[in-house]
């Protein structure tokens, strides 16, 4: 999904993060001549199981020494990155995560205004392993995020705009909906408002999408960085075969 994603997300602010920055693109695909060795995972788990944070602000599942590193730039807005929760991730998960050949580390991206306080909520209980679960959660649930801002209405949106900047982020969240989403799984409403008060970390995570889109050209989600390229793919039937061709299979 390019920024910005459709009128709603225009009438909540979309953020200028300089897009138009060049990015490090390496020039050669990784390929294996053989098909690389399953790693064992800890004992009593699978790798799917092991998720930590990450020092460039992501979250990683799987083997932490895994040979082929894949990276995915997500925005909790963009719908394509919902449908590649539902279609893609799944088998990622299972056949190349789980096998110790492939880690898989979730980064957040600012498509809009939308995105800081749903990843402000997501990141809320400072626990990584529930991070990336909480994300396919929410893309699950995001047509609802949808109906709400519809419902909301133009006007309403458009009011967001008038506000002081401290004040936008917690009503766009109470437009969205995504007080009550995340207090069903363990945020509450104080814990909540707190996290959407964070301005350090909404400022983070916006220069964290700048970094993305100068270091790897970074201008659109989902965006899929394997070994430090960036694959110019955005779906599981493009990325799979690369995966497999780089010696997951």
């Amino acid at each position: 999904m390019k920024p910005i994603r459709l009128a709603l997300a225009l009438a909540v602010m979309p953020l200028a993060l300089g897009l138009a920055a060049c990015g490090k693109k390496a020039d050669t695909p990784v390929v294996a001549d053989t098909a690389l060795a399953k790693v064992a995972p800890p004992a009593g788990k699978q790798w799917s199981d092991v998720i930590t944070a990450t020092p460039d602000g992501g979250y990683l599942m799987g083997n932490p020494d895994a040979p082929l590193k894949l990276v995915e730039y997500g925005a909790l807005s963009c719908s394509h990155c919902a449908a590649f929760s539902t279609e893609g991730f799944p088998h990622l998960r299972d056949d190349y995560v789980n096998s110790g050949r492939v880690s898989y580390e979730l980064r957040f991206f600012m498509l809009n205004m939308l995105d800081l306080p749903a990843v402000l909520l997501a990141t809320c209980a400072n626990t990584p392993d529930t991070v990336i679960p909480m994300a396919e959660q929410y893309w699950a649930w995001q047509p609802t995020m949808f109906a709400n801002l519809k419902t909301a209405g133009q006007d309403a949106l458009q009011k967001v705009q008038t506000l002081p900047a401290s004040q936008r982020i917690p009503v766009i969240a109470r437009l969205a909906g995504m007080n009550e989403f995340f207090a069903q799984r363990g945020i509450a409403t104080a814990q909540g408002a707190t996290c959407l008060s964070d301005a350090t970390r909404a400022s983070a995570l916006s220069n964290a999408t700048d970094k993305a889109t100068k270091e790897f050209n970074v201008t659109g989600t989902p965006a899929f960085i394997l070994n430090g390229r960036n694959l110019d793919v955005s779906n599981w039937d493009a990325l799979e075969p690369i995966l497999q061709k780089a010696g997951a299979r």
